[in-house]
């Protein structure tokens, strides 16, 4: 039975897993973006949520209790200097796991943890997603100015059409008559 068994060993003995939450935090950190297992990102989140909820309060005594889990330097550094701020507004949630294909030797389950306001592809879609609502809502007003634009437009490519059609024309007819002229010669 596994009553209360709430952790996910990983298959590692407690010093092990402990150094791997560990690199893999800072390794989040550091390039906001990591590639790993489904296990291994799940157990992630649970450690390094708490991490940077501390973050978002820059005092002394969380940056040493944030380094007693990390021990490195430099992710402190990113985090307490770059994340916490971008992070401050949010309440919680600060990392996303999209599920990738299997892993082609094992057939491990793979996974793409990253820190949720540092991806700028799901920002540029949001953006432009806001963009296009505001247009429905004033389609009527707008149909109306659309209409004559989309009107002129086609016969302006008409007649782009057509110059580009007699050009053509006008330079394979001498081309033919030079042929017909070497044919007779020979």
């Amino acid at each position: 039975m596994r009553h209360g068994d709430k952790v996910n060993n990983l298959g590692r003995k407690t010093a092990h897993r402990q150094a791997l939450m560990q690199n893999l935090t800072s390794q989040l950190i550091q390039h906001k973006r990591i590639t790993t297992t489904l296990a291994k990102a799940k157990a992630l989140r649970v450690y390094a949520e708490p991490i940077i909820t501390r973050s978002k309060n820059d005092t002394m005594h969380n940056r040493r209790v944030v380094f007693s889990h990390l021990q490195d330097k430099e992710a402190i550094k990113e985090l307490f200097g770059i994340i916490g701020d971008k992070v401050a507004g949010r309440p919680g949630g600060y990392t996303r796991i999209i599920k990738l294909p299997r892993r082609m030797g094992d057939a491990a389950d793979m996974a793409m943890i990253e820190l949720v306001d540092f991806n700028e592809l799901y920002k540029k879609e949001a953006k432009d997603g806001a963009k296009k609502t505001r247009r429905s809502r004033r389609a009527g007003s707008t149909a109306k100015k659309a209409a004559p634009a989309a009107e002129t437009a086609p016969v302006e490519e008409v007649k782009a059409e057509a110059a580009v059609e007699e050009t053509p024309v006008v330079e394979e007819a001498p081309a033919q008559e030079e042929n017909n002229e070497e044919n007779k010669e020979a």
